[in-house]
């Protein structure tokens, strides 16, 4: 049975030997090597004197940050509904649908609604305002954004809340709690591991967005995702690029091991 089980799980992990450690470690190892293919720490150091790869540090954990919040404030109460809904699977549904979208095919979607001469300014046109600069501002880049992570933060709470003891609730209400109370002390705190599941899902994909950048915030809104783009692609600094993307995975690691989960060991066995 043991050797069964090896053997089922040897997929698994060649899959993560090939396709998430290997990468891992060729990034750590080329952010070593400088332009000249020589071997150098001064990479390190450029990230962390120099003014621009800290603003951009500072504004894409600010971005990832605003994001997270709009999509949590949105995407709790939407949650909380569906678990009262009656077809509550297909409204589910239709929510994760959009993530079977193409990325850049939902941009230029965006692109259409908010440009100059696009939906939105030709409605307003209608009433004799506008037209306005949407595309290309913080608003429509955090707009899209928030907008494509919302099913990675609503699916998790929704399970959260869907598996909470509805005789809790109850017990709540009997012992005369309010709906606020009962919210507060029984409903938040069982669902808070949706919640940090929902975080991490949303604040680590967008720590690193490049494409949303430049298509929707006109490159007005500059991430660590676009400087490892820029470095990659166009300057063929590939050793600054993979410094960037080390600092982006232990920023990741970070994130992660605040939101996870502690588990409470349990010395002992039952007493009976």
């Amino acid at each position: 049975m043991k050797k069964l089980r090896l053997l089922y799980a040897t997929p698994y992990y060649a899959w993560l030997l090939f396709f998430v450690l290997a990468p891992v470690l060729l990034i750590v190892y080329q952010s070593f090597f400088g332009i000249d293919g020589k071997f150098t720490l001064a990479n390190y150091q450029s990230y962390f004197t120099q003014i621009t790869y800290l603003k951009m540090t500072v504004n894409s954990v600010w971005y990832a940050f605003l994001i997270t919040i709009f999509a949590l404030l949105i995407s709790y109460p939407t949650a909380f509904l569906l678990t009262r809904l009656k077809h509550k699977q297909l409204w589910l549904m239709l929510i994760i649908l959009p993530t079977w979208v193409n990325l850049l095919l939902k941009a230029y979607a965006f692109i259409g609604i908010f440009g100059k001469f696009g939906s939105i300014n030709q409605f307003l046109e209608l009433f004799g305002i506008g037209p306005f600069q949407i595309l290309f501002t913080d608003f429509s880049f955090l707009f899209v954004a928030t907008y494509i992570e919302l099913p990675f933060m609503i699916l998790p709470i929704f399970n959260a809340l869907e598996e909470m003891n509805a005789s809790l609730l109850d017990a709540a209400s009997d012992l005369g709690a309010t709906p606020v109370e009962t919210f507060r002390h029984v409903i938040f705190p069982l669902s808070l591991s949706g919640v940090k599941s929902g975080v991490q899902a949303v604040f680590i994909p967008s720590l690193s967005l490049f494409m949303l950048t430049r298509l929707i915030g006109g490159n007005r809104v500059i991430t660590l995702g676009t400087a490892i783009e820029e470095h990659f692609l166009v300057t063929q600094n590939w050793g600054m690029g993979s410094t960037i993307g080390v600092v982006l995975i232990l920023a990741m690691l970070l994130v992660m091991i605040l939101t996870g989960e502690k588990r409470k060991r349990v010395k002992g066995g039952a007493k009976g």
